[in-house]
């Protein structure tokens, strides 16, 4: 059995992955939980007892010793490093999910702790969706080329359309170079932003984020042989994610990606973001991310905070 240390219940992850866990007989389950966000005491108790973990604890250092993984589960990703620290230093690895970090600051970070032997795991499920993995296990002659993407994303601009970015890089197979703000529309209060980035293997990638509303991940595809359009199952993506990343901590081959493909879709979001609040559209490339360029994690968990209802509950 695969021990999971879980710190914070801020979002929906540990309840729908502790279900997962369930259904599919997985062998790997919570096992400590330690909340440093937003969540109330009787929410900690409710998923103490639900899903029959060993406890609590105050600090995060006290469960690290006992569990095999961490699972840092935080709508605050300006938290996240600080949090996945205790598992690091003892050499355990964890699991940070998405987005990572919002920073060039955090993710040089990350790159240089991953350099230095650190097993760090992320960040969005969409990435191992099954549509995806069936478009790309086609034959490359029957499938084409992947000239274009075109995909949909709601709710919010980063923590939540990151999986639209995961999506495209895993299809793409290939990093992000550049992105730019196209424009805006909104009706009765519900915005559109449109953004248009640039992989290195010439592909390009235009995704919607309609924020302030739920929206499914809606996928075109253009290849040299046709136009493929898929939809992204959401009820399966857990299922698929958590079972590669089992597979990472018992020592088994496994698709999990490379931290540097993850870490490049925020870069890629960072430069779509300047485009936007400071070049008025223009294309800006990865190379020129200035040191302070970031989504701000604090201001995220206030909002996320005051608009969350209780969760954790019958």
């Amino acid at each position: 059995m695969v021990k999971v240390g879980l710190v914070n219940l801020d979002i929906s992850h540990p309840k729908a992955w502790g279900e997962k866990m369930e259904s599919f007989c997985m062998d790997i389950k919570y096992h400590y939980l330690c909340n440093k966000g937003f969540r109330k005491a009787d929410e900690e108790d409710w998923f103490v007892k639900r899903y029959a973990l060993e406890g609590k604890v105050a600090e995060i250092e006290d469960m690290v010793d006992k569990v095999d993984i961490g699972f840092i589960q935080s709508c605050n990703w300006d938290n996240h490093l600080d949090y996945a620290m205790p598992f690091i230093e003892k050499g355990k690895p964890v699991f940070i999910d998405k987005p990572i970090v919002g920073s060039v600051k955090d993710i040089k970070r990350v790159k240089e702790l991953v350099k230095n032997g650190a097993k760090i795991i992320g960040s969005s499920s969409v990435r191992y969706a099954k549509e995806i993995r069936e478009f790309l296990a086609k034959p490359v002659e029957e499938r084409g080329e992947i000239i274009a993407l075109f995909g949909t994303s709601g709710v919010d601009e980063f923590n939540y359309s990151v999986h639209i970015v995961e999506a495209f890089s895993g299809l793409a197979q290939s990093k992000i170079v550049n992105n730019k703000f196209v424009g805006k529309a909104e009706k009765e209060g519900r915005p559109c932003e449109i953004f248009t980035c640039e992989f290195e293997n010439g592909i390009i990638g235009t995704y919607c984020t309609g924020t302030n509303i739920w929206r499914p991940f809606h996928i075109v595809i253009f290849t040299t042989k046709g136009t493929f359009h898929i939809n992204i199952d959401t009820g399966d993506i857990y299922v698929n994610f958590i079972r590669e990343i089992y597979k990472e901590v018992i020592g088994k081959p496994n698709e999990l990606a490379d931290m540097d493909l993850i870490l490049n879709c925020t870069e890629g979001m960072l430069c779509g973001q300047i485009s936007r609040d400071k070049k008025n559209g223009e294309v800006v490339w990865i190379k020129d991310l200035p040191e302070d360029a970031a989504f701000d994690g604090d201001a995220f968990e206030k909002e996320y905070a005051a608009a969350a209802k209780v969760l954790y509950k019958d």
